[in-house]
Protein backbone atom coordinates (compact mmCIF):
# COMPACT_ATOMS: atom_id res chain seq x y z
CA UNK A 1 0.00 0.00 0.00
CA UNK A 2 3.00 2.36 0.88
CA UNK A 3 4.86 1.84 -2.14
CA UNK A 4 1.32 2.92 -4.54
CA UNK A 5 0.75 5.94 -2.35
CA UNK A 6 4.47 6.50 -3.04
CA UNK A 7 4.01 6.30 -7.31
CA UNK A 8 0.46 8.12 -6.90
CA UNK A 9 2.99 10.72 -4.93
CA UNK A 10 5.75 11.13 -7.38
CA UNK A 11 3.14 10.77 -10.03
CA UNK A 12 1.33 13.84 -9.00
CA UNK A 13 4.33 16.11 -8.13
CA UNK A 14 5.28 15.44 -11.72
CA UNK A 15 2.28 16.04 -12.75
CA UNK A 16 2.31 19.64 -11.57
CA UNK A 17 5.84 20.57 -12.80
CA UNK A 18 5.09 19.70 -16.32
CA UNK A 19 1.21 21.94 -15.86
CA UNK A 20 3.34 24.65 -14.03
CA UNK A 21 5.44 24.70 -17.11
CA UNK A 22 3.06 24.29 -19.63
CA UNK A 23 0.86 27.38 -18.76
CA UNK A 24 1.34 30.97 -19.77
CA UNK A 25 2.60 33.95 -17.47
CA UNK A 26 0.37 37.10 -16.77
CA UNK A 27 2.00 38.99 -19.10
CA UNK A 28 1.79 36.80 -22.54
CA UNK A 29 -2.17 38.05 -22.67
CA UNK A 30 -1.17 41.40 -23.68
CA UNK A 31 -0.84 40.21 -27.48
CA UNK A 32 -3.95 38.49 -27.12
CA UNK A 33 -5.89 42.14 -27.19
CA UNK A 34 -4.40 43.24 -30.22
CA UNK A 35 -5.28 40.01 -32.31
CA UNK A 36 -3.01 38.14 -31.17
CA UNK A 37 -4.73 34.60 -32.23
CA UNK A 38 -6.53 33.51 -29.69
CA UNK A 39 -9.03 32.50 -30.97
CA UNK A 40 -7.08 29.40 -32.66
CA UNK A 41 -6.29 28.04 -30.01
CA UNK A 42 -7.62 24.77 -28.77
CA UNK A 43 -9.32 25.96 -25.22
CA UNK A 44 -11.23 28.57 -27.18
CA UNK A 45 -10.59 32.57 -27.12
CA UNK A 46 -10.38 32.32 -23.23
CA UNK A 47 -7.55 29.69 -23.47
CA UNK A 48 -6.09 27.09 -21.56
CA UNK A 49 -5.21 29.19 -18.17
CA UNK A 50 -8.36 28.39 -16.17
CA UNK A 51 -8.68 24.41 -17.04
CA UNK A 52 -4.54 24.07 -16.62
CA UNK A 53 -5.35 26.02 -13.07
CA UNK A 54 -7.99 23.75 -12.26
CA UNK A 55 -5.67 20.41 -13.03
CA UNK A 56 -2.94 22.35 -11.24
CA UNK A 57 -4.83 22.66 -8.50
CA UNK A 58 -6.25 18.54 -8.47
CA UNK A 59 -3.22 17.22 -9.03
CA UNK A 60 -1.86 19.68 -5.62
CA UNK A 61 -4.63 18.19 -3.66
CA UNK A 62 -3.73 14.50 -4.44
CA UNK A 63 -0.14 15.56 -4.05
CA UNK A 64 -0.97 16.56 -0.14
CA UNK A 65 -3.50 13.62 0.36
CA UNK A 66 -0.55 11.58 -0.36
CA UNK A 67 1.83 13.62 1.53
CA UNK A 68 -0.36 12.69 4.60
CA UNK A 69 -0.65 9.31 3.86
CA UNK A 70 3.24 8.99 3.54
CA UNK A 71 3.93 10.39 6.60
CA UNK A 72 1.06 8.28 7.83
CA UNK A 73 3.14 5.05 7.20
CA UNK A 74 6.18 6.58 8.04
CA UNK A 75 4.93 7.41 12.24
CA UNK A 76 3.62 3.89 11.37
CA UNK A 77 6.56 2.16 10.78
CA UNK A 78 8.72 4.45 13.65
CA UNK A 79 5.78 3.07 16.16
CA UNK A 80 6.90 -0.87 15.12
CA UNK A 81 10.39 -0.04 15.24
CA UNK A 82 10.73 1.59 18.90
CA UNK A 83 7.79 -0.65 20.37
CA UNK A 84 10.52 -2.85 21.36
CA UNK A 85 12.94 -0.18 23.65
CA UNK A 86 9.39 0.53 25.47
CA UNK A 87 11.43 -1.55 29.00
CA UNK A 88 14.62 0.09 29.65
CA UNK A 89 15.85 -1.63 33.11
CA UNK A 90 17.24 0.96 35.76
CA UNK A 91 20.81 0.31 37.02
CA UNK A 92 20.02 -2.15 39.96
CA UNK A 93 18.36 -4.52 37.65
CA UNK A 94 21.35 -4.89 35.45
CA UNK A 95 23.48 -7.38 36.16
CA UNK A 96 27.11 -7.35 35.49
CA UNK A 97 28.17 -9.36 33.13
CA UNK A 98 32.05 -8.37 32.88
CA UNK A 99 33.91 -8.38 36.06
CA UNK A 100 36.25 -5.73 36.32
CA UNK A 101 39.91 -6.43 37.33
CA UNK A 102 40.59 -4.85 40.95
CA UNK A 103 43.65 -2.57 41.75
CA UNK A 104 45.90 -3.85 43.76
CA UNK A 105 46.64 -1.38 46.55
CA UNK A 106 49.85 -2.68 47.76
CA UNK A 107 51.62 -0.85 44.35
CA UNK A 108 52.63 2.47 44.66
CA UNK A 109 50.79 5.61 43.25
CA UNK A 110 53.48 5.98 40.83
CA UNK A 111 52.95 3.07 39.15
CA UNK A 112 49.24 3.65 38.43
CA UNK A 113 47.39 5.74 35.48
CA UNK A 114 44.93 6.59 37.74
CA UNK A 115 44.86 9.02 39.94
CA UNK A 116 44.27 8.03 43.70
CA UNK A 117 41.12 8.98 45.42
CA UNK A 118 42.45 9.70 48.94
Amino acid sequence: MEALVLVVHVLAAVAIIGLVLIQQGKGADAGASFGGGASQTVFGSQGGGSFFGKLTAVFALVFFITSFGLAFFASEQAKTVSGGLEYVPNASQVEETVDMPEIDAGESSANQDIPSVD
